[in-house]
Parts: structure tokens; sequence; C-alpha cells
């Protein structure tokens, strides 16, 4: 039997663990969100420890690839969920599974979103910070939806156009995890005009809240269209993690009840900054996984 936590082995984790990681984010002061941890076991890879003394985990993470080179590699990998027992705290097990999941995803360049508390580690493994976004929660106080911009519910007919759109913006194919949210969301909306779709939106349940995710729009009056409606079709509080760029949507959901909560940093690792198009990336679908 391994005698330290540096020989116990890092495994693999599949849905099944589902409860444990649960346990584990519990464990660490965070919400259960068992709902998010499914989606994140079935579109990514987990890879955790084995407590030694009992069945739970020590600690846990997650990674989220995206799009394909020509090599066959990803184009980027995401990494969430990053978390260690109390109990297991302090003692270089947060920082063995993060160079783990760094090797495993060999040259693919790496994304994540890092509290303050997990920065620091993050930088002395090679990150750097190349954004910033923060997270607003609280109820939407509606003022009508924006003028000229009308949405309407997301048909099983818009998926590819959805995707198109995706795609572009996002800088890298995403149809592994975009063909799993009509089940994952409550809500997606999306607003067009005679070209076609110039946004969408989606509105999923985390413990007492929705929160809004993807939200990716032509222009900022497509964003707050977006968020005013899904808001409509919810009593629950809203919570979103927006681009610090996007000061006028920040401004505006703060001005409709949203409260500040927390900055993350956006970090990167290979690339200088993410692919894509900010200016119409507003955020992302969770922190977790872009």
């Amino acid at each position: 039997m391994p005698t330290s936590l540096a020989d116990l082995p890092i495994r693999r984790l599949s849905p099944a663990d589902l409860t444990a990681c649960a346990d584990l984010s519990e464990d660490r002061g965070w919400p259960r969100e068992e709902h998010k941890w499914g989606l994140l076991l079935a579109a990514g890879t987990g890879y955790g420890i084995d407590a030694p003394e009992d069945k739970g985990l020590a600690a846990a993470g997650v990674l989220t690839s995206y799009g394909q080179t020509a090599s066959y590699q990803p184009g980027l990998t995401a990494i969430g969920m990053v978390l260690v027992a109390e109990r297991h705290a302090r003692q270089g097990i947060g920082r063995r599974l993060m160079r783990h999941l760094i090797a495993e995803s060999g040259d693919t360049p790496l994304t994540l979103h890092a509290t303050p508390h997990g920065r620091p580690l993050y930088e002395e493994l090679g990150f750097t910070v190349t954004g910033k976004a923060e997270m607003v929660s609280g109820h939407f106080r509606p003022s009508g939806t924006p003028a000229g911009v009308p949405t309407r519910p997301a048909t099983a007919d818009d998926l590819p156009a959805i995707l198109r759109l995706d795609a572009e913006v996002f800088g890298l194919d995403r149809t592994h995890l975009l063909t799993r949210l009509p089940a994952f969301a409550d809500q997606i909306r999306i607003a067009e005009d005679r070209s076609g779709i110039t946004g969408y939106a989606a509105a999923w349940p985390n413990m007492q809240t929705h929160v809004v995710g993807p939200l990716i729009a032509r222009d900022t009056q497509t964003a707050k269209a977006l968020i005013a409606s899904l808001a409509a079709g919810t009593d629950r509080p809203l919570r979103t993690d927006i681009d610090v760029r996007h000061e006028e949507l920040l401004a505006w959901v703060k001005a409709h009840g949203l409260e500040p909560v927390a900055f993350n940093a956006v970090m990167t690792y290979g690339i200088p900054a993410l692919p894509g198009d900010w200016t119409r990336r507003f955020a992302p679908l969770t922190v977790a996984a872009g």
C-alpha cells in the first residue's frame, strides 16, 4: 500500500465518480454542482487521486479539449475543477496533479480560469495571465428587451447554424460539447436577422441559480437581448462570468440587479492569447471548460 501522497496513483475518472467529485467540491466549501460535474466527466477527461483513508477523492481535475490540428491533436485544452481535499491541502498534491494534467495534454495549448488562491501555482507551472473575467450574480430586474433585437427559443434545426457561429467566434470546433447543450440547459435562445443567427445563449441550472453561458453575440445589444430573454424564462437568480473587456455589458447587468462576486484570471500555456474573436465572445459555458 502507498505510504505517502506522492505514491498515490493518478487515475482516469468516469461518470461513476460523479458523487465523489461532488463530495470533493463540498469538502472545499464549493457547491456540489453534480449537474456541471456530469457534463464535464462526459465531454471531458477527468483525473483523480483516491484518498488513502477512505473511498473519497484526495484530488481531481478535468481536461476538456477542442478542435483538431492537422496532426489530429486538439487545438486547445481547458483545465478545470482542480480541487484538493482540505485534509490533504498544502502537501504538494495539487501541484502533482497539475503537472500530470499538463503532461497528459502533450503539446496542446492550455487555458484555465484561476482564482486568486490558485494563480500563484499556475504561474509557477508556466501559465501566464492573458485576460480577466468578472463573475456577477443576482436576480435580474427587467426593463424591456433592447430595441431591435428580437430573440426566440432555439430548435433542433438551429443546431448546425449555432455550431458554425460558435466555431467562428470561439476559434475551434466545440461540437462534442455543444451537442450536449440541449439536454444540459433549461433554455437556449438565439438572435437572428436576415443573414442568419447573430448570437445564441444558454441558461443551465446550477444549484439555486441559472448560469448564463455560452454567450456569443454579434454586439453588446444582442448580448443584452439574449440575457434579458433568458431572465424572463426563470425565477432563479442568474450567474455568469463576463470578459472584463465588455465593459458596457458588465455595467448593464449590474444596473439590472446582478452584483459583483469575484474576478478570475484567464491564463494560457503555450499560446499568447485565446483563439477566436473575443469581441463576440461574452461569457463561457463554464469557467471550468471555456
